[in-house]
């Protein structure tokens, strides 16, 4: 349909894009978007939209669905899908033929974008494995090592608000994209903006003699590895535990399901209102487990009402999973993301002694993201396994996992502080699916003993140290406001990498600054950090002569403004409602020194871990 004005804003760079994106556009929608936009002379807005491009972040695309090339819609993906596929067979030699594998979750229009970029491939010569149906995230990494396919596709924006999409992209060792790939798909999107006839053919896809269904195989796959990973099924057989779950409007219940069954566990209580896929999400503002009580409200009211003292929740593609317990007052308490992570960390390790006579942990790792807690690492030092810290993002992670099992190592456990875990290695990235099964048969197992999680918990901290953090965040859709306030400290006394030194008046001295925006790092030779550094995204890290760790950093995926922090001490020399009142004192006194004034002028959103 052909746009019935002119286009006239006064920018002819901005009209040429307009003019090109409404030429190659064939949604009918967002073109009358474009048109009112046009007709209402709202030039910051299509300036916004056709003068700035979403580029490839976290493994690939995500942002809100709409028109123009800043936002998600058939174009964006058409462009993505042709310069992606033109990557690989540049890059992989026999990319026709180990193929691509695609999934999408329930969001709207995920399943119509999984489509147009099999048409993509498809026209390519290139082998394509689409799920006929929602899958979880984990399901494409674990697919390309299953079939070893050239790469990955999953169509899903994981836990952001429902007018979001993403394009998230695996390579074919089965981990998301890092650099060199991500900024030479980008080049090569680029070099194939405008859109084959081929691309826009979804028609016949599910005819073609390149179309594999997946779903059968890998379901079978999948939850029959997750089984040989069960440790005592007959105690999760006959444990008095329910648990309640909820996939939060997203595609977990059919594989959460599949994974009690392969623990042997009996069925969960399922959150009606929650169950199936709704791209609405009616019931939630935030889709996104992370945040707490206010997503879990409806849970917690099933739970009360069928006396289960468990709550499981996925978010919505089930890469990641939440947990809450009932305690002896009937409050309920949600764990934070580093308490799964000790959690779940004692547990593969016990699992693992159990199932292995030489307890030798020479060549036993475990890893976390560097915002996450050094909880795995006071365990390494007495138990004797390795551990090591990543970026933020499981990316990074999964990566870092390959590399390791290449030189013989067993990466036993990876986590991040966003509630995201990987157990094992047969998915190189979080999952909410296995990780979520794991934690019911570690309540399962402590139950026989009388224990509790929370009970579990405070054992470990009383074991290897209490690990106190608090996190939070603040919603920033103003980049120059949040480059000031990281350039500020980056030239605190006025010049470069002169960062602040203390905090109220010299109460509280900082010995250790580490800048992975701009390599800056006074702990290491030449002050320059081991680390790789991102000169796209903001990170600084505070380390504190009392052991308090701070990290300042942006989201990869959401307008945000984060900061992490943890205090460490041994049960001896602390009592941890002293450290608590230390962690509070000093994190008011970050926000107030390092923060302000910029910081008042943002939306704060109440969302921190104990």
């Amino acid at each position: 349909m052909a746009l019935k004005i002119s286009v006239n804003t006064g920018n002819i760079d901005l009209d040429n894009k307009i003019n090109e994106w409404l030429k190659w556009n064939k949604d009918v929608i967002h073109e009358h978007k474009v048109q009112e936009l046009i007709l209402n002379n709202n030039k910051k807005v299509l300036s916004s939209l056709f003068l700035k491009r979403l580029e490839f972040g976290t493994a690939g695309l995500r942002g809100r669905m709409g028109p123009g090339y800043n936002q998600i819609n058939d174009l964006v993906i058409i462009q993505t899908g042709q310069g992606l596929s033109m990557y690989l067979l540049d890059t992989i030699v026999d990319a026709t033929e180990k193929g691509i594998v695609i999934g999408y979750d329930g969001r709207h229009c995920s399943k119509r974008f999984a489509e147009l970029t099999a048409a993509i491939f498809m026209a390519k010569n290139i082998k394509v494995y689409l799920f006929s149906k929602v899958v979880p995230t984990p399901f494409i990494p674990y697919s390309i090592l299953k079939y070893k396919c050239a790469a990955g596709v999953m169509i899903t924006a994981s836990h952001n608000p429902k007018n979001d999409n993403g394009y998230k992209v695996y390579w074919e060792n089965g981990a998301q994209i890092i650099s060199p790939h991500d900024k030479e798909i980008q080049k090569y999107i680029f070099n194939h903006l405008e859109p084959m006839e081929s691309s826009w053919n979804i028609t016949k896809i599910y005819e073609n003699s390149l179309y594999l269904n997946p779903w059968d195989n890998i379901m079978q796959s999948y939850f029959n590895d997750l089984k040989e990973t069960v440790l005592y099924p007959e105690v999760n057989k006959n444990t008095i535990l329910k648990f309640t779950y909820t996939p939060m409007h997203g595609v977990g219940y059919q594989y959460m399901t599949a994974a009690f069954n392969a623990a042997n566990f009996k069925p969960f209580i399922i959150v009606e209102e929650q169950k199936l896929p709704d791209p609405e999400f009616p019931t939630v503002k935030f889709p996104n487990p992370e945040e707490g009580k206010s997503t879990l409200d409806l849970s917690i009211q099933v739970a009360n009402k069928n006396s289960s003292s468990i709550i499981l929740a996925n978010d919505p593609d089930a890469d990641r999973v939440a947990c809450a317990t009932k305690m002896k007052n009937d409050e309920w308490y949600i764990f934070s993301g580093n308490e799964l992570g000790a959690l779940l960390g004692w547990w593969m390790i016990h699992k693992y002694q159990v199932q292995h006579t030489d307890t030798d942990f020479s060549n036993v790792y475990m890893l976390a993201s560097t915002v996450s807690s050094k909880i795995l690492a006071s365990m390494a030092k007495q138990e004797g396994f390795n551990f090591e810290e990543t970026l933020t993002g499981f990316k990074w992670m999964g990566n870092k996992t390959i590399e390791l099992e290449k030189m013989g190592k067993i990466v036993l456990f990876a986590y991040e502080e966003a509630i995201g875990f990987m157990c094992g290695s047969k998915v190189l990235d979080k999952d909410g699916i296995s990780a979520g099964m794991h934690i019911a048969e570690l309540a399962a197992y402590l139950e026989t003993m009388g224990l509790t999680l929370h009970d579990k918990l405070n054992e470990i901290y009383n074991q290897y140290g209490y690990h106190i953090s608090k996190n939070s965040y603040w919603i920033c859709h103003e980049p120059n406001i949040i480059k000031k306030i990281f350039e500020r400290l980056r030239t605190y006394l006025g010049k470069p990498n002169t960062y602040p030194t203390n905090i109220l008046n010299g109460k509280y001295p900082i010995i250790g600054i580490r800048d992975l925006t701009t390599g800056y790092d006074n702990t290491k030779p030449e002050n320059k950090a081991i680390l790789p550094i991102s000169k796209s995204n903001q990170m600084i890290t505070f380390t504190f002569k009392n052991g308090l760790v701070v990290t300042l950093r942006t989201s990869g995926t959401e307008p945000k403004i984060k900061y992490y922090s943890e205090l460490c001490a041994s049960p001896e020399e602390q009592d941890i409602e002293v450290l608590k009142t230390i962690l509070d004192e000093m994190i008011s006194a970050i926000v107030m020194e390092f923060l302000q004034p910029e910081i008042n002028n943002l939306l704060c959103r109440d969302k921190e871990e104990k």
